[in-house]
């Protein structure tokens, strides 16, 4: 595996970690995404939210944790700090954010300065010592596996985090 592909499983085990961990259900984490018509992918992660189980609110300030957690991931993969919306490849990621964000903040300059917020709180979420060591066991996985389930991702984190 060379270290884009690493990398990549990195930035994916950032949106699976956060998504378990704010609530969501994995269905299925892979760096060897299908190649449909749409934009070309180099991971996927696939994540579900139970409706019921979070106000509207709670369900878009989760859905901007999780879609900011791939890129924060990559960031303290690599060591840079990034904006991640000044980053190319994480535009998908940075828009998903900006749409969760804006029922939120219909102002832009108020959601800009909350995704920013996010992305610092991320940061130190992620770096804490036994997530990053719950994200980094994801990655090893996917990295070995090339794709994961939710029931696998889950019983990693609950190694680290249970």
């Amino acid at each position: 595996m060379d270290d884009d592909e690493e990398t990549i499983a990195y930035h994916e085990s950032g949106h699976a970690f956060m998504a378990v961990l704010v609530g969501a259900r994995v269905r299925r984490l892979t760096i060897e995404p299908e190649d449909d018509d749409g934009p070309q992918r180099f991971g996927d992660a696939q994540i579900e939210w139970r409706l019921s189980q979070f106000t509207a609110k709670q369900r878009q300030e989760k859905m901007v944790l999780v879609a900011l957690a791939g890129p924060v991931a990559e960031m303290l993969y690599s060591g840079e700090p990034y904006h991640p919306g000044h980053v190319a490849e994480w535009a998908p990621d940075w828009a998903a954010a900006w749409e969760a964000a804006t029922p939120l903040f219909r102002d832009e300059k108020k959601r800009l300065r909350y995704l920013e917020d996010a992305t610092r709180q991320l940061h130190s979420l992620l770096d804490a010592e036994n997530h990053w060591a719950a994200l980094a066991a994801i990655a090893d996985n996917l990295a070995a596996h090339e794709t994961l389930n939710g029931e696998q991702i889950e019983e990693i984190v609950a190694g680290w985090i249970g």
